[in-house]
């Protein structure tokens, strides 16, 4: 029988691949919902380029973009019905990212003192829907289209504050970094499956096949969460009863009492100052944000590049921009499992574990986009290091990702929210950024600005988090007695 923390890790992973897919979903399909025939007449430059053939990275990164591989013949883009600039289609893409900017904090308190369960389902629940109107939205007008990706992002802000409070109470400390990284790893199989699903049923059924297969799928999912999870061990029916116990004891609680010491009626108030002021908490918040630039403009971006600079077709496209994060996946997965056994045979504490995980996410990262500013037109060595790069972006799930419930369990939802809440900001700016570069500008010297920028930031979240960070539970981590809660208002009186 499969231990019920691990049918709660892998609903959860998939939890997150749906997420995760339809948020990239409308970057594989606007390529295909564009007409580049439309802006080619109205005078888009980088749509009329000319590719010139060229011989050494030095003289690539002077053109405008690679030349056509001669060996295929050339691809035929079908136009799409929307005439959108690359700065409009920018917006587009950003625009997910102010919804999910704003209930960050609301999600992560409603699922610490309401159920994390019903926050999360909630969460898919509504991406499902806005996936489904996407395709007459988008008919509509592209501030309806607009819309609805702010409802996604709405909805999506709720996930990890969400989740992270239901791993506090689902993983024992033992096996927080291996249910963790399965969980979030999610986040990199949905990149995979959408990207390659999403170019398939663009090309095969067209652009709005994509919106309304995969936001069917979703629902699925929504019913299997109701009926195989719940918040906590203790409420979850056909628990085996030495599992139970076996979470309980590990987290502290007495057996059987379903961690009393945190019921939802009488939650932990947050004890902001003590926040506020955690060189940890600065490391994690730090940490996530920089590496959230980097993410999300390879999440976002990177077929963008493929497409625009490396010249791969569209189905090509799907498949490559996918491959990373397959490796992603497969990685992050492994790497828990590596942190897991070295703190079990004490080779490594916490804190070693979490920031060798974070170095590798930032360090290895920053060095393959180096490398891709300057090697031109060499596409499998393009491909390699991008590979190798969103593969180690994959550290951060067993780094600092983990690290909130390492250092504050009884408040990781706040932590949490508060942390994505800033790392969301590089969620809308890079879209812009990037629109704003290479409008009409598609050439390696305005792609070479967007990746050493990147660099530049995975740099700082290695140091500050090297600097700050620590796997210890924080002292204000504890709650506090009434008596103690007294003593402290009459201080501050």
């Amino acid at each position: 029988m499969v231990p019920a923390r691990y049918v709660f890790a892998v609903l959860g992973s998939i939890g997150f691949a749906i997420i995760y897919g339809l948020k990239v979903n409308l970057s594989v399909a606007i390529v295909a919902m564009v007409n580049h025939t439309a802006l080619a007449q109205s005078g888009s430059r980088h749509a009329g380029a000319v590719y010139h053939a060229v011989d050494s990275p030095a003289a690539a990164a002077a053109a405008p973009a690679c030349a056509p591989d001669p060996d295929k013949p050339p691809e035929r883009l079908e136009d799409g019905p929307f005439e959108w600039s690359e700065t409009t289609q920018g917006y587009i893409l950003a625009s997910y990212f102010w919804g999910y900017l704003v209930t960050q904090l609301p999600g992560g308190r409603m699922a610490e003192l309401l159920s994390a369960k019903w926050v999360m389902l909630a969460a898919v629940l509504v991406n499902a829907v806005c996936t489904l109107l996407t395709p007459p939205a988008a008919a509509l007008h592209a501030g309806a289209l607009l819309a609805m990706r702010v409802g996604e992002g709405l909805g999506a802000g709720l996930t990890f504050p969400a989740m992270h409070v239901m791993i506090s109470k689902w993983a024992p400390p033992d096996e927080r970094s291996v249910l963790s990284s399965i969980i979030y790893a999610g986040t990199a199989l949905g990149t995979v499956v959408s990207m390659l699903l999403s170019g398939v049923l663009a090309d095969v059924l067209g652009w709005a096949s994509v919106f309304y297969v995969m936001g069917g799928l979703s629902l699925v999912w929504c019913a299997l969460w109701c009926a195989l999870v719940a918040d906590s061990p203790a409420q979850l029916r056909g628990i085996s009863e030495s599992e139970r116990d076996y979470i309980e004891q590990a987290l502290g609680h007495a057996p059987g009492l379903g961690g009393q010491c945190a019921r939802r009626e009488d939650p932990p108030p947050v004890p902001w100052k003590s926040v506020w002021t955690s060189g940890p908490f600065w490391a994690i918040l730090i940490a996530h944000f920089c590496s959230n630039f980097g993410w999300y403009m390879l999440l976002i971006e990177l077929p963008t590049y493929m497409r625009h600079i490396l010249q791969f077709s569209i189905k090509e496209n799907a498949g490559l921009s996918a491959l990373p994060f397959l490796l992603m996946w497969l990685f992050s997965i492994i790497l828990g499992r590596f942190c897991e056994w070295t703190k079990k045979e004490n080779y490594l504490s916490v804190s070693s574990s979490r920031k060798i995980s974070t170095l590798l996410a930032s360090l290895i990262p920053a060095i393959c986009l180096v490398g891709v500013s300057f090697v031109g037109c060499n596409r499998p060595l393009v491909v390699m290091l991008m590979s190798v790069a969103v593969m180690s972006v994959g550290g951060m799930f067993s780094g600092f990702i983990s690290n909130h419930i390492d250092i504050a369990p009884n408040y990781a939802g706040t932590l949490m929210a508060i942390t994505n809440t800033f790392a969301t900001i590089p969620g809308f700016v890079v879209p812009v950024f990037v629109g704003q570069l290479t409008d009409g500008n598609q050439t390696m010297s305005a792609w070479r600005k967007v990746f050493l920028t990147a660099v530049g930031l995975y740099i700082c979240e290695a140091a500050i988090y090297v600097l700050l960070g620590s796997g210890e539970e924080q002292k204000w981590n504890k709650k506090k007695s009434e008596e103690q809660l007294e003593e402290d208002k009459m201080i501050d009186n």
